[in-house]
């Protein structure tokens, strides 16, 4: 994205035209304090034999993985742990203690930055605080690994890429699957067009998801939460759900659905298969929050259409099980959770993060890829060789996978509903969106969801110039790139 500060960014885009498009459907900056001193030579280059000193930030969920996987590479030390809730801290640093080692707590991420001692870090917050933890780490000279999605927006994507641009810094996104030798071999083998020309690339995301609760009214805050450190960058409201881990994912103020939490993994692939570095020229979705009523405000149901111009990129989200009462998932040639890129000679099939299946138009296996890497140890090594290109997953790959994530969320939240006739209509010309809607309505219907009853959203079709990464002509769309941000929380317009 070409320099532009947050109120620029939404001011212009403000500008760029008072009507909503439709494309028909074919073929104010607050600067870290802890980065004031530390500057960009903070982290000297390491030689073989040289620790490198570690902290991890946010840990109730992924992040105990980053504690675990860090502690077994050789030559890494876990040196200090940041995480708002003191009984998730005080759980995982005593755990560390324990084991004889020393480590710093800390509940603020600001003091924990001020920590010279510290080399890399990695972040697995809610969502809503990757961006703002990432800048602030790298402007205080840290080394970043930063969860997936990266960001909560596209701008803070572009952020976050500039500011490891001009401060030099190594960046690596938390999308693992690309350090699997057997699903690089895999890619690399289909673009080489082994499989002649890729038609189609398809990202699944058929997840389980229940009902997080339909509350009556304010929720009371974990009392060992500091909830202004929590809610951090987002609006500083009251608790309206039931619980305040992990259901943060599917409330739009701090979390992406599960297109943005398990499906970027997937939106990665598809991405990574097309060979694409930009984000499409057009981009809509279909869904909706379906077959209960709880105070989730994400889909759990959604479709994305992004037109790339080579290959369309189709993604697929399901949170409801094959059907009424049922415990398994659906399936799509093979996978839940994956991916399937359709080729002229046959399919490529991503069933899992480690292995890599090809078919002929026949069905027939001809070839297997298998093997996994740890993604970690690729952040270590870029680390120590000061190169970001060592990397599996730069930042500019995990800025571009969220992005498109983001900007078909931000279809959907215009979106209105429409009836299946008036969606089949609007797909008309486009097989591939008409057969996975079709697909869509089965499913529902085997989940005794009735269309007429609570109808789908359509959402708007937006198109963007891949350049600027700002939709054209529609003002409501651009401002959804960006967020008002809660001091002194405010992800920085000069990185």
């Amino acid at each position: 994205m070409n320099k532009i500060n947050r109120r620029d960014f939404i001011k212009k885009s403000l500008l760029a035209g008072a009507a909503i498009s439709f494309w028909p459907v074919v073929g104010r900056s607050q600067k870290n304090p802890a980065a004031t001193q530390a500057g960009t030579a903070q982290l000297r280059v390491r030689g073989a034999n040289d620790d490198i000193r570690a902290a991890v930030i946010g840990f109730n969920g992924q992040g105990r993985g980053h504690i675990r996987t860090l502690r077994n590479l050789k030559g890494v030390r876990v040196v200090a742990l940041c995480d708002v809730d003191q009984d998730v801290l005080d759980r995982e640093t005593k755990a560390i203690k324990d084991s004889g080692e020393s480590v710093e707590s800390y509940t603020d991420i600001r003091r924990l930055l001020e920590n010279k001692e510290i080399d890399v870090v990695t972040i697995a917050t809610p969502h809503h605080w990757h961006a703002l933890a990432a800048i602030w780490s790298i402007q205080a000279g840290k080394d970043v690994y930063v969860e997936k999605p990266v960001s909560h927006n596209v701008w803070e994507g572009s952020q976050i890429l500039q500011a490891a641009r001009n401060h030099n810094r190594i960046v690596q996104s938390g999308t693992q699957i690309r350090s699997n030798p057997g699903v690089r071999e895999a890619i690399a083998w289909v673009r080489k067009g082994h499989l002649g020309k890729i038609k189609l690339a398809r990202g699944l995301c058929y997840k389980r998801r229940d009902s997080i609760g339909k509350t009556n009214g304010t929720q009371p805050v974990p009392a060992s939460i500091d909830y202004d450190l929590w809610t951090g960058p987002a609006p500083m409201g009251p608790l309206r759900r039931a619980k305040l881990h992990y259901d943060w994912h599917w409330v739009w103020d701090t979390g992406n659905g599960d297109l943005g939490n398990q499906g970027i993994h997937q939106m990665d692939i598809a991405r990574w298969a097309l060979g694409e570095k930009e984000l499409p020229p057009r981009v809509f979705s279909i869904g909706g929050r379906l077959g209960y009523e709880d105070d989730g405000t994400t889909p759990n149901t959604q479709i994305v259409f992004h037109d790339y111009k080579a290959a369309p990129l189709i993604f697929e989200v399901r949170g409801l099980p094959s059907g009424t009462g049922s415990g398994r998932m659906d399936n799509y040639r093979g996978t839940s959770i994956g991916d399937v890129i359709d080729c002229a000679h046959g399919c490529l099939v991503i069933p899992s993060y480690t292995k890599a299946i090809v078919y002929d138009n026949d069905g027939k296996e001809i070839k297997r890829f298998e093997g996994s890497a740890s993604h970690f140890q690729n952040f270590i090594d870029a680390v120590r060789s000061r190169k970001a290109t060592y990397l599996n997953a730069d930042i500019l790959e995990g800025h571009l996978s969220s992005a498109l994530c983001h900007s078909a969320n931000i279809s959907y939240r215009l979106g209105t509903p429409h009836s299946p006739e008036q969606l089949r209509e609007a797909m008309k010309g486009n097989n591939a969106m008409a057969e996975s809607f079709g697909r869509m309505q089965e499913h529902l219907a085997a989940n005794g969801v009735e269309l007429t009853k609570t109808p789908l959203l359509l959402g708007a079709f937006l198109e963007m110039d891949p350049k600027t990464e700002r939709f054209i002509g529609n003002p409501k769309a651009n401002e959804l790139l960006a967020r008002e941000y809660r001091q002194p929380f405010a992800v920085p317009d000069k990185v």
